[in-house]
This record gives C-alpha cells, sequence and structure tokens, in this order.
C-alpha cells in the first residue's frame, strides 16, 4: 500500500511503517516543521494473528487518519503512522514501546493483539502517560483488574464474546462444556468467563486442557475433550490455532460422534481459510462483520485494495474507528502530550463511524456498541465472494458488556 500524500500547504503527512515523511511531490518534511503527531500501530506481522490484525490495522489506521484529515478539523500538524511487529512477545512489545514514546516522541498505541502483550504495554503507557487504545486484544481484565486512565479497549472482549454464544447454545440444549484454552492471559480470561456464564445459565464445564499458543497439533488435546463426553467443546483460542484446531476436530470425527465444537472467537479470516465446507454451521460473537449494511460495505470496498485483496476482520474495524475517535479527541483538545487527559476527551465525546455506528466509552475504558450473534453460512447459501456469515441477532450493549460494578476497576474508586 502507498503511503497517502496531502498538499503541502496543508503541512499534513502521513508516514508509512517505515516512518518516511512524504508531502506534495514526494517531498520530505523539513526538520523545523511542527511536531508531528505519531501513531504507533504495535501488532503481529509475521505470526499466528497476522491475518487477522497486522498489515490490516496498519492499513485500517492510515485510512482513519486520511478520513479525518478529508473532514473538519483543527490539527495543524503532521500526522504519522508508525509500525512495530512484537511477534507476541510481551517483553519485546513493552521494550519497543518503551522506544518509541522515549525516542520517538510516540503519542499513542494502537492495536496490540495477544493480550499478555496489550497487558504489558498498557503499563509502559500508564507509567509514561500516554494513550493506549487496545483493538486486537480481548482480555476483560483490560476494563477491570488491569483497567488504566489510559486505555480505551475498543472491539471485543472475552466477556462479550463468550456472553452471546454461550447463551444461544445452553439455550439449546448444550449444558456440558468441555474447554481448549490457549495458555495465556486471554485463554485464562475467556476460560472464566466462559465459566461464569455456563454456570449462572445452568451448565456446567466438566473439564478443560491448556494448550501452547502457535500450536500445530492439537490431537492429544482433542482426545482429552472427546473423551470427556461434554456435549460443547469450546475452542478458547484465536487465529492460526482456531484454524488448527477445527480442522483437526473435523479429522477425528468430534462433530459426527454427536460433541458439538464452538470456537468462542472467530474471524472472517479464519472462514475464508477453513472454507464454508468446514466452517459452516460455526455460531459464534462478533462485534462487526462487512456485509452488515451499506456503511461497512462501502469502507470495505476502499480497505480491501489496500489489504492484498482480503476482506477486513473486526480488529481492523477497530483499528480504523478508534484511531478515528481518537484523533476527534485530540482535535478538541488542541494537545496530545496528557494520554489520560486525551482518553478522558475520548469518553466524553460520543463515538460515530460507519463500522460500529453511534456509541460511547464507558469511564472504565470500555467501549460500549452492539455484538452480534452469526453463523457461518453453507456453501450453497454464499452467493458471492466473503459472503460467509447470517445474522442471527444483535445483542444489546447493555445485555453484551459486562456492567461497570462488576469489573472491579481500581482507578474509578479513586
Amino acid at each position: 500500500m502507498k503511503d497517502a500524500v496531502f498538499p503541502l500547504s496543508r503541512r499534513h503527512f502521513l508516514a508509512g511503517a517505515g516512518g518516511l515523511a512524504l508531502s506534495m511531490g514526494g517531498l520530505t518534511a523539513r526538520a523545523d516543521d511542527t511536531t508531528p503527531l505519531r501513531l504507533g500501530v504495535l501488532t503481529d506481522m509475521s505470526s499466528l494473528y497476522a491475518d487477522v490484525s497486522g498489515p490490516g490495522s496498519l492499513a485500517a489506521a492510515k485510512m482513519a487518519v486520511e478520513d479525518f484529515l478529508a473532514g473538519p478539523h483543527k490539527i495543524k500538524r503532521p500526522i504519522e503512522v508508525i509500525s512495530g511487529d512484537h511477534m507476541n512477545k510481551a517483553d519485546l512489545a513493552a521494550n519497543i514501546a518503551r522506544e518509541w514514546i522515549d525516542r520517538n516522541n510516540v503519542d499513542v498505541i494502537i492495536d496490540v493483539p495477544n493480550s499478555a502483550v496489550a497487558l504489558a504495554v498498557r503499563n509502559v503507557a500508564q507509567q509514561k502517560n500516554k494513550a493506549i487504545l487496545v483493538t486486537g486484544a480481548s482480555s476483560s481484565d483490560l476494563t477491570g483488574k488491569a483497567c488504566s486512565p489510559n486505555l480505551v479497549h475498543w472491539t471485543y472482549d472475552t466477556y462479550a464474546l463468550s456472553t452471546g454464544a454461550a447463551r444461544a447454545i445452553v439455550a439449546e440444549g448444550g449444558k456440558t462444556w468441555f474447554t481448549l484454552t490457549a495458555d495465556y492471559a486471554f485463554g485464562h480470561s475467556m476460560e472464566q468467563d466462559i465459566k461464569t456464564v455456563v454456570q449462572k445459565l445452568g451448565g456446567s464445564v466438566v473439564g478443560g486442557v491448556r494448550t501452547p499458543i502457535n500450536t500445530q497439533d492439537f490431537s492429544s488435546f482433542l482426545l482429552q475433550a472427546q473423551a470427556s463426553k461434554a456435549e460443547i467443546i469450546a475452542l478458547i483460542n484465536a487465529g492460526g490455532d482456531t484454524i488448527n484446531s477445527i480442522k483437526q476436530s473435523v479429522e477425528f470425527g468430534i462433530s459426527r460422534g454427536g460433541q458439538r465444537v464452538v470456537a468462542t472467537v472467530l474471524y472472517l479470516s479464519d472462514v475464508h481459510s477453513l472454507g464454508l465446507n468446514t466452517a459452516q454451521g460455526l455460531q459464534f460473537t462478533e462485534s462487526f462483520y462487512w456485509d452488515l449494511n451499506e456503511g461497512t460495505r462501502a469502507w470495505t470496498k476502499r480497505f480491501a485494495p489496500r489489504n492484498n485483496d482480503k476482506y477486513p476482520t473486526a480488529l481492523h474495524a477497530g483499528a480504523y474507528a478508534a484511531t478515528l475517535h481518537y484523533l476527534k479527541a485530540v482535535d478538541q483538545l488542541g494537545a496530545s502530550d496528557d494520554g489520560k487527559v486525551v482518553v478522558e476527551q475520548m469518553k466524553k465525546l460520543p463515538t460515530d463511524d460507519p463500522l460500529f455506528g453511534k456509541g460511547t466509552i464507558r469511564a472504565d475504558g470500555r467501549k460500549l456498541h452492539n455484538m452480534y450473534l452469526f453463523e457461518v453460512k453453507k456453501p450453497q447459501e454464499s452467493k458471492y465472494p466473503w459472503d460467509y456469515y447470517k445474522l442471527v441477532k444483535a445483542i444489546a450493549p447493555d445485555e453484551a458488556w459486562r456492567p461497570l460494578e462488576e469489573g472491579g476497576c481500581d482507578f474509578l474508586k479513586s
């Protein structure tokens, strides 16, 4: 994807991953230009979450800058978007974030898929008083026991993902569950949320097993799930791990044996990789689908060519929407140095974008919008490229998200 080019007279530029500043005619911005507003997209460029976030999240953040600059605004500073690959290593991510803030004057960090990574970067952002927009990680702890006044949690979380699907499945008679869980912060959080919801609804979790991240062979774990005789086998993993575990569950004939495999996290790119023959019938909760309405379809038409013709996941949508709202808040304030103040301003402003519609950001940093229960279509039901989901029902914010008083967010008590 080429970097956007803006007229020199407006004194704006958008930098690519390498940080090269461009303006009309490709001229490098002069050293005495106004200090840039720098946005850092810290993501997974090379591993199991690269398709669901990665380059697509970078492209989405750049689109948000372009769309912001195309509208009415007061900012006269150039805007740069840079990126980094955290390789799913929390210590590496924290080091990148620290260097970005200390040496590169990055004002906000965006995306951070992988909850262990997000929790580590959250600590750096709070210490340095910069904003962090978590659009890729899902642990509900990010607005609970690990909340921060410097953090906004956008796209989804483990509570919302587990609530919608679990309610529907238990209502259909799926009372006994076995959890196959990715062994890191996201998996642990989702596992607890699943247990809570299932038990509240009168079901039970009869067993579980934890798996290393980026696992290629799930056979021993699936055999344990099969032996449990649980009606529901809940895959609490994401990205490449979800793809591998679903494929191997089909090979083991688990569904043919009467047990139901449920993906607690499923992305459009996962379904595309699996194919409808394998993925058909899977029900899951999600916050965004490209074919929901005219606004999502129009945005996707612009986005796909920037993402090697791959359609957007919810994480790409989150990166766009959160970046756009952040820029609106900075524009209102006229400054970005104090991350806590910027996040406070983001909470004051109602959210409104073509992907999530109108919404708000709660005091604990939780972005509130509808969630949706989807089902993957059968092959014969798909009528055009990337036509993979059918909407089962919309889940209103007051049902989808954990109540504020149940989260245990410390800074709200002070």
